[in-house]
């Protein structure tokens, strides 16, 4: 009852087959290549093997069919659940726009204009800029990215970003900011906050309103001062929406281990999707074959596939049926490919805590 997996000596480059006893656990042979060829020699040298487990990868399915031809294979349930999780993902990034919220009147804010009657004070076109990056780069923090990913997403600088990750609020980076140097114009903002309430937002006819109370400036400066309060609005950033691989993950991880945040974010996002809802389902369903490993059932589960317009299931449901006989074994039997990905896990829990892929629900 053999284990053959796959390994390297060079990822990328350099791979190797290692040969499990599946019974002990114990290893039987290194082979110095991983195409069909070379495990079917090693099979006829090693005959009375009764049971392959394998991944879902054809070199050895052709291998273990050449050089053992009396043997059962088994494909191993976490390179299904792994396969799964490829189409689930393809399946997300076809309806990525699905995974951003709708955007209305209520995705910006207005900006106040400052009057006389009020006591706000005008947001300069820099300051928005920081108070929105302060926002973006936290709102992304608590979502669990890391500081070179929110730099890349938000083409902004490294240090850029762990300088605003570290300010608790806007304020602190607005305070070692260069204050302005007084300028002839400062006896006469009183004037324009008041015209400006007023309606008189024309920097022509202010311009010459204040030079006949003295002002003696040139135009541009009562321009720039006004510029700000034209900004009737400036974009506020919420939580960035999901990923797909972070909506891929939900989908594959158990409902009930997922934080109640995640399990939100995701009823919403499948809540603007049918397909998408159809898709988790269609996952749903399948773990639970493959947990009670009720195999039985594939073919009304692939049926199921079918019926929907989901692409990306189709090819997995597709390449399911080529293997049928050994995807058959991997969801009925007992046996997997445990001992070769590491050391043994409980059968209940059946080999399926991947390197990339979560535990199915």
């Amino acid at each position: 009852m053999l284990g053959v997996d796959d390994f390297a000596t060079r990822r990328g480059q350099h791979y190797g087959t290692v040969i499990i006893d599946c019974s002990t656990g114990q290893p039987l042979d290194l082979l110095p290549g991983r195409d069909a060829k070379t495990l079917a020699n090693w099979l006829r040298q090693h005959p009375g093997v009764e049971i392959i487990c394998r991944d879902r990868g054809g070199s050895y399915a052709d291998g273990a069919r050449t050089g053992a031809p009396q043997a059962v294979q088994v494909a191993d349930r976490f390179h299904i659940w792994q396969n799964l999780g490829t189409a689930v993902e393809t399946s997300v990034r076809r309806h990525n726009a699905s995974l951003k919220p709708s955007t209305g009147p209520d995705s910006t804010a207005n900006i106040s204009t400052g009057g006389p009657a009020s006591t706000d004070k005008v947001m300069s076109p820099i300051e928005a800029r920081i108070r929105e990056r302060h926002t973006a780069v936290h709102a992304l923090l608590a979502q669990g990215h890391g500081i070179r990913e929110i730099a890349r997403e938000q083409h902004i600088g490294g240090n850029t970003v762990r300088r605003t990750a570290r300010a608790e609020t806007p304020e602190q980076l607005l305070a070692g900011r260069r204050q302005p140097r007084p300028s002839q114009l400062d006896p006469y903002k009183a004037h324009l906050d008041k015209r400006w309430s007023e309606g008189c937002t024309n920097a022509i006819d202010l311009h010459t309103e204040l030079q006949e109370l003295g002002y003696r400036g040139h135009y541009q400066t009562i321009s720039d001062y006004l510029r700000p309060r034209r900004r009737q609005r400036i974009r506020v950033v919420g939580p960035a929406p999901p990923g797909v691989r972070q909506i891929t993950g939900w989908m594959m991880h158990r409902p009930d281990r997922l934080r109640d945040q995640d399990r939100q974010r995701l009823t919403e996002v499948l809540a603007r999707s049918p397909e998408l809802d159809a898709t988790s389902r269609l996952v749903r369903g399948f773990a639970e074959i493959l947990t009670t490993r009720s195999g039985q059932h594939l073919k009304d589960w692939i049926a199921a596939v079918h019926a929907e317009d989901l692409p990306g299931l189709h090819s997995f449901a597709t390449g399911l049926e080529k293997d049928w006989d050994a995807v058959i074994q991997g969801l009925t039997s007992h046996w997997n490919s445990g001992p070769v990905e590491g050391p043994h896990q409980d059968d209940q829990t059946p080999d399926v805590r991947p390197r990339q892929a979560p535990a199915p629900p």
